[in-house]
């Protein structure tokens, strides 16, 4: 097995976090010339994205919990995300997201949930049965990064 492992810029995360954790790991082909990576899950990045997973859906429950103390101007003071990039993720959420094997694969547990509050209603639930916080937010990325 081989590996091309490269650093990452994540935004979002706090700012006195070890560079460490920018480190992306890759796997890639060990044929001379071949360039061909594959990412292995991780609960840091989602896919090919520069913010960090747990800021992803942190933010993306919040918008589709309807709070009205989460305006998108100070969800921008807070983590640096513009409104443009929040409607990505809400639009990612609600249309590809519903799709996808990871989705598949937890649905069974979260019947009747509703689509357009997906991540709101999958961390709430995790948030109830794990504490503190934190590691409900570890298991449930854990969880959709792996599988169940």
């Amino acid at each position: 097995m081989h590996y091309a492992n490269y650093w990452r810029k994540p935004r979002g995360g706090p700012p006195d976090l070890e560079t460490l954790f920018e480190l992306r790991y890759s796997l890639c082909c060990g044929r001379e010339g071949c360039r061909r990576r594959v990412m292995p899950p991780s609960v840091r990045f989602w896919d090919r994205r520069v913010y960090w997973a747990p800021v992803i859906l942190l933010l993306t429950a919040i918008r589709q919990g309807k709070n009205p103390d989460a305006t998108l101007e100070r969800l921008k003071g807070i983590c640096g995300v513009w409104r443009s990039t929040v409607n990505r993720w809400r639009d990612y959420f609600l249309e590809i997201f519903p799709d996808s094997c990871a989705w598949r694969r937890l649905s069974g547990h979260f019947l009747g949930r509703r689509r357009g509050r997906l991540i709101h209603d999958l961390l709430s639930s995790y948030y109830r049965e794990i504490q503190p916080p934190e590691a409900a937010m570890v298991k449930c990325l854990q969880v959709l990064a792996m599988g169940p």
